[in-house]
């Protein structure tokens, strides 16, 4: 079927997952000398990592050399093509996928149309991971399992094509954006921890940072302390379960509150009415 391969192998993904990112082939090949594939259009992102020789590829008109350690990347709608070369024609592994999070993500770590080519980036690690993404496809006896991993896969892929070239990352923050990215991560915590008996002293400790330092942060980024933006979130939450079943008992236990009589008085402190009557008005 592939004549003009010494080798090819491809795998594709049995789940027609529609996540976030989700891969749909990977496979392997060694091309024979100036084999030419393109030009042409693909609707997905395919990622190819030299592993030995070299050839050209092609990318929206402009033209980059590629040798062993390099990937290459195709974007969606754009014109590639690519050659292996004469002498020494390369060797690869690829990697297609697709899904709605994979522009901004992969903007986030600067694999972009503008530097499509990632040098040195055939690591030990990122090879290992390649093989397990082709195993995972191969051997899928359980769909929704080999598609679960091999987009595990794939994710740790991208991180190491980032690594590979740090000055893609964004730059490290200044004094100032580094304080409300602090703060940020903080806030973050709260929100996934606020069911939890939480005290300035543990959240100050969990996030490393001096709780005389960590409100000065609050106060100066969001005009509240952390205990007041944890009490916000709290009755926030308490609003959206009372439109259901629960009682307020559950309520209050479920937003963290251990004591019902004092959730009351602080729901009616900042909605100027009790659970209950909030209840019946909705």
């Amino acid at each position: 079927m592939f004549p003009e391969h010494y080798s090819f192998a491809s795998y594709v993904n049995p789940e027609k997952s529609r996540g976030e990112i989700t891969v749909l082939f990977s496979g392997e090949a060694r091309p024979m000398e100036l084999h030419n594939t393109g030009p042409g259009v693909h609707d997905y992102y395919l990622f190819h990592t030299v592993t030995a020789g070299n050839g050209d590829f092609m990318l929206d008109g402009k033209r980059y050399i590629c040798g062993a350690g390099d990937t290459f990347m195709i974007f969606p709608g754009s014109l590639h093509q690519y050659v292996a070369a004469a002498r020494h024609p390369w060797e690869y592994v690829w990697v297609a996928f697709q899904g709605h999070r994979c522009e901004p993500l992969l903007q986030q770590l600067g694999l972009t149309p503008e530097r499509p080519v990632v040098r040195g980036s055939a690591t030990r690690h990122a090879l290992a991971l390649y093989r397990r993404l082709r195993s995972s496809l191969r051997d899928a006896e359980h769909p929704a399992l080999a598609d679960l991993e091999a987009a595990g896969c794939l994710r740790l892929l991208l991180r190491e094509l980032a690594l590979a070239e740090p000055d893609r990352l964004p730059a490290p923050p200044t004094a100032g954006t580094a304080a409300r990215r602090q703060v940020e991560q903080a806030m973050r915590w709260l929100e996934l921890q606020y069911a939890q008996p939480i005290s300035i002293e543990q959240l100050s400790k969990s996030l490393g940072y001096h709780r005389t330092h960590l409100s000065k942060m609050f106060k100066d980024a969001i005009g509240l302390s952390p205990m007041q933006f944890l009490m916000q979130i709290r009755l926030e939450r308490a609003k959206s379960l009372l439109r259901s079943h629960w009682s307020v008992e559950q309520v209050a236990s479920s937003v963290g509150f251990a004591d019902a009589l004092y959730f009351s008085k602080q729901f009616r402190k900042r909605f100027g009415m009790s659970p209950t009557e909030y209840r019946q008005r909705q």
